[in-house]
């Protein structure tokens, strides 16, 4: 059935696509546009897919509970493949214990009784608006179990990805090839300007701001689309704070270091001296005992 639905052609857009709650009633509304964001996260073609199911499904414009609730998504894919996608904007420090969580907790699935060869494979993919390991950043990222030696891989039926919102700078080629890129982007997107550009030749992109603006333009699923961005907001400033607390102890650690570090040097610099006084009293002690001697 083909859809009428006029997008604004610019301004603001009343609640981020990076909204946690708007992402899940996004993919939970429009079959296809969860279809093509798997297909881009899997590197896959849209023929390879025969059906997505979303087995978790919620009632959208229900009021929730922000300390409880959790917007993760839980995906049948070819009546085969579990996938667990959520989008997270605040970083809690829990990221890899919460996505090992979600892992483990859809692998375990099996009836009394059933044979474990029976067992789906698991995918659980993070959208992060952060960086998890600062330290090596990667814009699209995946992760199995491996022989720690030499490499070997113990089963290809789990697997943790994270798709760093803030780092599209670093997509590589394979990253362009299935547009992550424009995914990402997609969910940067602030403005109706932003979208319109990447819903111009990529039919996934027009789906998705047409049913954003839909959404949105729903009082309930709007209010609750606030409500999270409000909690989000929050959120946020704590961690923000956390951050600077935790800049402001390393920083008060490395003056303390860098005055331990003058103290030592200092203590170094004072035995010298004391050696060197010792050495000339020797000398002195010597002198005055050869005076003495001559003088008798």
């Amino acid at each position: 059935m083909q859809k009428n639905t006029s997008i604004p052609q610019s301004g603001a857009l009343i609640v981020p696509m990076t909204n946690d709650y708007l992402f899940r009633a996004l993919l939970q509304r429009n079959n296809l546009v969860l279809k093509g964001l798997i297909c881009a996260l899997l590197h896959m073609k849209e023929a390879d897919i025969s059906s997505v199911i979303i087995t978790n499904p919620i009632r959208l414009g229900d009021s929730i509970d922000n300390k409880t609730f959790v917007l993760d998504i839980n995906v049948i894919l070819n009546q085969h493949h579990i996938i667990n996608l959520e989008m997270q904007v605040v970083n809690l420090n829990n990221w890899q214990d919460r996505s090992l969580s979600y892992l483990a907790r859809n692998f375990d699935h099996l009836k009394k009784g059933e044979d474990y060869k029976l067992t789906h494979p698991v995918i659980q993919i993070g959208l992060l608006d952060y960086t998890l390991f600062p330290e090596h950043p990667e814009f699209y990222s995946s992760y199995q179990f491996l022989n720690v030696k030499n490499h070997t891989l113990y089963s290809d039926k789990w697997r943790i990805s994270v798709l760093d919102l803030s780092r599209i700078d670093l997509a590589t080629e394979e990253d362009r090839q299935y547009q992550l890129d424009y995914w990402a982007a997609l969910f940067k997107a602030k403005t109706w300007e932003e979208l319109q550009m990447l819903a111009q030749d990529n039919h996934y992109f027009k789906e998705a701001s047409e049913t954003v603006y839909e959404l949105t333009q729903e009082e309930r699923i709007r209010q609750q689309c606030l409500a999270r961005e409000d909690y989000n907001r929050t959120m946020k400033g704590i961690e923000n704070d956390f951050a600077a607390l935790k800049a402001g102890l390393a920083d008060a650690n490395q003056q303390l270091s860098e005055k331990d570090q003058q103290l030592s040097e200092q203590s170094q610099q004072l035995s010298e001296y004391q050696q060197h006084i010792q050495a000339l009293e020797a000398q002195l002690a010597e002198y005055q005992s050869k005076e003495n001697s001559s003088d008798k």
